[in-house]
Parts: C-alpha cells; sequence; structure tokens
C-alpha cells in the first residue's frame, strides 16, 4: 500500500507489465509490417478496413483514459442518470456520423481526410480551419493520455509521473510508427478484445465485493433526489444536454473518426459504426455504474480528487490480480486513443497541409511518407512536454469543442448546397468562434437584450443540432420540419431560462452563429454553383499523383 490507501506494486512488476503490454503490441505490428509501404495504406489502409476491424478500432479509440474518470464522476455526481448521460450521449457521437459520412464518401470515395474534401468544396481557408482545429484537439488528446499514463504509474508503483509519461510516449511510438494506421486499426482490435474481458471482470467484481445490488439499493437512502432520479434535470441540463450538443461537434470535427469512415470499406460503413456505437455505450456506462456505486456505499474520493475514485475502489473492494488487470485496461485504453491520434496528425499533414497545400496535388509519395513519421515523433515529443506541465486541459478544450461546434453547419451544408462559398464557411466559423468566446467566459455583461440575444442564437442553434440529425437519418423535409419546430419551442421555453447555464449557451450559440452566418452570406453570394462531381477529381490517392488529373483541381475560389 502506498500513502493514500492504493495498492502499490514493486517498480519490477509495472515495468514487466508495462514491458509486456507494449512489447506485444510492437510484435503484432510486426505481422503487417511491409518492406515498402505506400502513402493510402499508412493513412487509411487502402479504404480496405473490413467490419470486425473497424467497429473494434472505432470504439477502442473512443474509449480513452478520460473516459474511466469521467464517467466514474457523473455517476458520482448526478447519481442514477449520470453513466446514462456519459455514455449514451457520447456513443451518439459515433452514431450520427454514419449519414453524412455516406455522403462524404460518395463525393470522394478516394478521399483520406474530411480537410480534402473541404479543399477540392472551397479552397486552403477552409480546410485549414479544420485541418487546425483537428491537429489542436488531437495534441490535446495525446497530452491527456500521457499525463493519465503518468498518474496511474505514480500512484501504483514507486517510479515517478514523468516516468509514465516517458513509456507510455515510447511505446506507442514504438509500433504506431511502423505502418501507420494500419498499425493502429490492428492493434485497437486486440486492445478492444482486453478492454472487453477485463471490464466485463471488473465492474461486477466491485459491485458483488462492495455487497451486491442490494448495497445500492439501500445507498439510494444517501442520494440527493436529483440523484436519485433517472430524470434528473441537474443530471440532464449539466451533463446530458451539453454532451448531446457536443456529438455532432465531435463526429464532424475529429479526424480520428474521419480517418476510420474513409479506411472502412464503403458497404460496412452502416454495421461498423452502429456496432461501434452500442460497443462505446455499453462499456462506457458500465464504467460509470463504479461511480454510482461509490456513492452508494459512501466512499469519499481520496484527498477530494474525482480521479482517484476508479482506482481507489478497485483497490479497495479487489485483490492485486484485478489491480494489475485494471491498470493493463486503463493502458490499454490510452494507448489506442493516443495512437489513433499520431495516425490523424500525421494523416493531416501528408494530406492537408503538404499534399494539398505545399505540393499543390503532386506530392513525392517518399516526402509525403517521410512528413508523416515526422509528424507522428514530433507529435510525440509534444504531448510528452505538454504533459510535463500544469496547463488548464479544460480551457483548451473547450475551445477546440467550440471550434469544432462552429464547423459542423459550414462542413455539412458544403457538401449538399452548391451554393455555399468559401468566404461564408470561413466567415461563419470566425464569428462562431468569437460569440462562444464571448458567451463561455462572460466577456460582456450578461444581462438584458444582451443575454436575449445570445437565448436566440442558441436557439438557433438547438434548431441547427435537431434539424442536422434529422435531415441525416430521414432527409431534407423532415429536417427542416424537425429544426423549424425546435427553434418556436425553444424560442417561447428556452429564453428566460438558458441564461441559468451559459456552458449549454455558449455551444449552442457556436452552432448557431455559424448557421445564421453562412446561410445569410450564401444567400447574399452571386457566384455559380458548384458542381460536386468535382469533388472526386480532386480527391485521389497520391501514390498515382502527377497524372493528368491533376489539372483542375484547385478550387475556382482558391486560384
Amino acid at each position: 500500500m502506498n500513502e493514500n490507501g492504493f495498492t502499490q506494486f514493486s517498480t519490477v512488476t509495472v515495468l514487466l507489465l508495462l514491458a509486456a503490454f507494449y512489447g506485444g503490441t510492437y510484435l503484432l505490428t510486426l505481422l503487417i509490417r511491409k518492406d515498402k509501404e505506400d502513402t493510402s495504406g499508412f493513412m487509411v489502409a487502402g479504404h480496405q478496413v473490413g467490419f470486425g476491424m473497424g467497429a473494434a478500432s472505432m470504439t477502442a479509440t473512443w474509449i480513452w483514459a478520460a473516459s474511466f474518470y469521467a464517467a466514474a464522476t457523473s455517476g458520482y455526481t448526478y447519481g442514477v442518470s449520470g453513466p446514462i448521460h456519459y455514455g449514451f450521449w457520447g456513443a451518439l457521437m459515433i452514431l450520427f456520423i454514419y449519414p453524412f459520412g455516406r455522403r462524404f464518401r460518395e463525393l470522394a470515395p478516394n478521399g483520406h481526410t474530411l480537410g480534402e474534401l473541404i479543399h477540392a468544396r472551397h479552397g486552403s481557408s477552409s480546410q485549414l480551419i479544420l485541418a487546425g482545429s483537428n491537429v489542436l484537439g488531437s495534441i490535446i488528446s495525446l497530452m491527456v493520455n500521457f499525463t493519465a499514463a503518468g498518474a496511474l504509474v505514480s500512484v501504483l508503483s514507486p517510479l515517478s509521473f514523468e516516468t509514465g509519461v516517458i513509456v507510455a510516449g515510447v511505446g506507442v511510438l514504438s509500433y504506431t510508427l511502423t505502418s501507420g494506421f494500419r498499425a493502429s486499426v490492428f492493434t485497437d482490435f486486440a486492445q478492444l478484445v482486453a478492454l472487453m474481458a477485463i471490464a466485463v471482470v471488473i465492474i461486477p467484481a466491485v459491485l458483488f465485493s462492495a455487497g451486491g445490488p442490494s448495497v445500492m439499493v439501500e445507498g439510494l437512502s444517501r442520494m440527493t433526489d436529483e440523484q436519485a432520479s433517472l430524470f434528473s434535470v441537474d443530471a440532464i441540463m449539466n451533463q446530458g444536454a451539453p454532451f448531446f450538443v457536443a456529438v455532432l461537434a465531435y463526429a464532424i470535427g475529429n479526424q480520428t473518426i474521419s480517418q476510420r469512415l474513409f479506411a472502412v470499406r464503403e458497404k460496412n460503413i452502416k454495421s461498423t459504426f452502429v456496432t461501434a456505437t452500442i460497443g462505446y455505450g455499453a462499456i462506457v456506462i458500465g464504467l460509470g455504474m463504479i461511480g454510482l456505486m461509490a456513492l452508494s456505499v459512501g466512499v469519499e474520493p481520496l484527498n477530494g480528487e474525482m480521479n482517484n475514485l476508479i482506482p481507489q475502489m478497485v483497490s479497495t473492494y479487489l485483490s492485486p490480480f484485478f489491480v494489475a488487470l485494471f491498470f493493463v485496461l486503463v493502458i490499454g485504453s490510452l494507448s489506442s486513443t493516443a495512437d489513433s491520434d499520431l495516425s490523424a496528425l500525421s494523416t493531416i499533414m501528408m494530406a492537408d497541409v503538404y499534399g494539398k497545400n505545399i505540393a499543390k496535388n503532386n506530392p513525392n509519395p517518399k516526402i509525403m511518407m517521410m512528413v508523416g513519421r515526422i509528424t507522428m515523433i514530433v507529435a510525440t515529443v509534444a504531448g510528452l512536454i505538454f504533459a510535463s506541465f500544469s496547463l488548464d486541459i479544460l480551457v483548451m478544450l473547450v475551445f477546440v469543442g467550440a471550434l469544432w461546434g462552429a464547423i459542423v453547419f459550414p462542413v455539412i451544408v458544403s457538401c449538399f448546397w452548391d451554393r455555399v462559398t468559401n468566404a461564408a464557411f470561413t466567415w461563419s466559423v470566425v464569428v462562431a468562434m468569437a460569440f462562444f468566446c464571448i458567451a463561455r467566459f462572460e466577456l460582456v455583461e450578461m444581462t438584458g437584450l444582451t443575454v436575449l440575444l445570445f437565448e436566440v442564437l442558441a436557439s438557433a442553434g438547438g434548431a441547427v443540432v435537431i434539424g442536422m440529425m434529422v435531415f441525416g437519418f430521414f432527409g431534407r423535409s423532415a429536417g427542416l420540419i424537425a429544426g423549424a419546430i425546435t427553434l418556436v419551442l425553444m424560442l417561447i421555453f428556452a429564453t428566460g431560462f438558458l441564461r441559468d447555464y451559459m456552458v449549454l449557451v455558449a455551444s449552442l450559440t457556436a452552432y448557431g452563429a455559424s448557421a445564421v452566418v453562412c446561410t445569410a452570406m450564401t444567400l447574399l453570394s452571386k457566384e455559380e454553383r458548384f458542381d460536386f462531381d468535382l469533388i472526386e477529381k480532386r480527391v485521389g490517392c497520391y501514390d498515382e499523383a502527377g497524372t493528368d488529373e491533376t489539372v483542375d483541381m484547385i478550387p475556382e475560389g482558391a486560384k
């Protein structure tokens, strides 16, 4: 035991566990290593990832270190409905890219990033906004995962935080560097099998060691009325609604999802994303139940730190063997996400930065591969350095989430509406980010007409979210009707009420402001309508670059 009461392993034991995990993962990647890797294989596995591998990779990628701690915190803070709000809405971010993903693949069947599609549609400025948000988000994700590894190692062993960070960084880089995205997908499958097997054992084991279901029923008396309610308003407004608003932003804005969309065989897109949605939701809701168990039995987080809840519960109620399994579970989850971030970053730099903006659609495949691998090394070093700082991760994540929320409407309508212009895309994102910052950090006094304006924009944002989701599954008419009904209802019931939940107002404002500006500028524009058939011609395989197809690969507005 250490001073916090956690089970603590010896240095040798922890190093052996880390060596076994990362060494075994590296050996797995050797099975798929090619003597001569091509750019398509390195970035999207040649667009030939099957259903099983694709679903496993998507699930493993999104069950990251934060899923463990945040899900448990949600259960502990909001009670019965907490784990459901965290896991269910989080799962929807995977599901809701599916209908739009079919359109993306239809327009750019040989694509590697969503940024390539936007470059073909609008040009560099819009593409670089999308690419920049992904670079920032992926580096922050790397930092979070490396930080989690360092914290876990420092708690469960005599090793320092910095040692855990470095081992995780080097370990993930070692196997991802060999085959890029193919290595990430291949290892994700093995990591998910381990994740599911260990979760299936650990979660029930903690429950029954704590006294079984009867203890949780008795624990309802320790909860407030809000915590004991499955329909808690507190949980809905502070956890469920913000997550619901965020699902489209993450689905559209995150390259780790887009990359798998372009990598999976087109016929398997639906089955892959539906299966991943179910898998993610089930596992993460289960992890959130550990936080609910802690609340039920009256456990207080050590030192008031919510991130201690899961290690504390596992260490208190289970043997060292199960604690070792938990250690592997967390290391596997953060590694599966970290390798996806490295693959996403390398693909963005290879395709969006080098291929489209430096080489002007005529890249040298060898240089392109070098750019991808150098990006992985630089990103790992950056993640390790940032992980050693005491940075406010939440503030950075808020900015990235807002940027992704601001691009949702422009990205989607650009793929369906032939009148959207590059200027409309760019300025809608800029204006939406400005309004978000004003609302989120209350840079002006939120009273009177000012707060009413933001509530109206937030109402428009709510209409965008509902309308887009309905549009994706049921078509344009249904989406417009759903959006209009949502707007009317929110203007009636939300004005005067939403101002008490400014975090939610800020997120919705990003959607609403971008939609209003993008639509207004598009309707006022007199540019010619865009021919969507041009996108397929402008987005192709870089291993065959330099052919005559590069003649018309730059949008008119960007020339």
